[in-house]
């Protein structure tokens, strides 16, 4: 497969800078990395909260874009042809140095990407949906099952190992923002290790969808806070061994602590400083969901889950995300970030199609 020379980049030039797209040389993989070709990249919140807020990167120009999808173009000299040949289709994330504070993202037609943190999809996935994928699963998943020492995580046990499924029958887990990127496979998640109750807070219209990825209740997240701790009541005595909030904005904290059962789990997808001291008097535990695979405290859960994505993703265990495409390629990011930072997306993920930029 030929190797282009150069390719179409969305770059933001600066801090707190704008975007600007741009012409830049197609990269050349390592030992130890796959080019690929990106047919789709999905939008994710923290990309206009980088630009926005000036976080989590500090070398510029970069390129950003969390989730992408697309065809292995070349494979690095030391990977084996059992794990990755040309040809291949693959999910992924972006690639991030956590400790230098580095991305090289989805925003651009070609990128190269560490073996160890792509997974192979299904041909029942299309590349809009295989790209809503990677960041969702490590979400999700890493903080609830991962089991290495000093792992902000719940440790349970993972349903992709054999024991794993149904294992947490009878034990009630609570989704807030059920109808995010994040909290739809926070609720597959909890359907795959056997959690029931399985209640999720989402706007009234998202009921029949949710119930479909394994939530048993729906609550109208309209509802005042008072009327949701009420409703929660009928379902699971008001509180839930495990509680995702898929949110963690200001309005949700306070709900989902105390929706948190006394020895119980609080993951939250955003800095969880503020309620922390409260939550330790309370004798509940929060863990800050980091959802990169390729960090170090992750790589020992991310290769099994990596390796089972495939199945998970044919037998139709995990579900990718609702897609909207937006047209343009790249040109689409910046109107599509303006959106999501507008609150203006439920219930799907924004796709773009790098290869068709003009």
């Amino acid at each position: 497969m030929s190797i282009p020379a150069q390719q179409k980049a969305l770059v933001l030039e600066s801090k707190f800078g704008k975007f600007a797209l741009q012409t830049t040389d197609v990269p050349r993989p390592g030992p130890g990395d796959l080019l690929v070709k990106i047919e789709a990249a999905a939008l994710n919140p923290a990309d206009w909260k980088i630009q926005t807020y000036g976080i989590l990167v500090n070398e510029y120009p970069v390129v950003l874009g969390a989730d992408g999808s697309g065809i292995v173009i070349a494979v690095g000299e030391k990977i084996s042809p059992e794990a990755f040949a040309v040809g291949d289709r693959v999910t992924f994330q972006g690639d991030i140095d956590l400790e230098k504070q580095m991305l090289r993202g989805t925003y651009s037609q070609y990128l190269t990407i560490p073996h160890e943190a792509v997974a192979k999809f299904p041909d029942n996935l299309s590349f809009d949906e295989a790209a809503t994928v990677s960041s969702g699963v490590a979400t999700a998943a890493l903080p609830l099952y991962n089991h290495v020492e000093g792992a902000d995580s719940v440790k349970l046990f993972p349903p992709w190992k054999e024991g794993g499924r149904g294992k947490y029958a009878g034990k009630s887990f609570l989704v807030v923002g059920g109808a995010t990127s994040m909290g739809q496979f926070a609720i597959q998640f909890a359907r795959l290790s056997g959690f029931s109750p399985i209640v999720a807070t989402a706007s009234r219209h998202h009921t029949a969808f949710l119930k479909t990825l394994g939530a048993t209740h729906v609550v109208d997240r309209k509802l005042s806070t008072g009327e949701l701790q009420a409703e929660f009541a009928k379902i699971a005595s008001g509180q839930f061994e495990v509680v995702y909030d898929a949110v963690s904005l200001a309005d949700t904290f306070p709900l989902s602590l105390a929706a948190t059962a006394p020895g119980g789990h609080l993951v939250v997808v955003l800095s969880a400083a503020e309620i922390a001291e409260e939550a330790e008097k309370q004798g509940k535990n929060v863990h800050h969901a980091r959802g990169w695979f390729v960090a170090p405290i992750n790589r020992e859960v991310s290769g099994p889950l990596l390796a089972s994505l495939p199945k998970l993703l044919e037998t139709g265990d995990i579900k990718p995300n609702r897609v909207e495409v937006l047209p343009g390629g790249l040109n689409g990011v910046v109107s599509g970030l303006e959106r999501l930072k507008a609150n203006q997306v439920s219930g799907v993920k924004l796709v773009v199609h790098p290869q068709e930029t003009a």
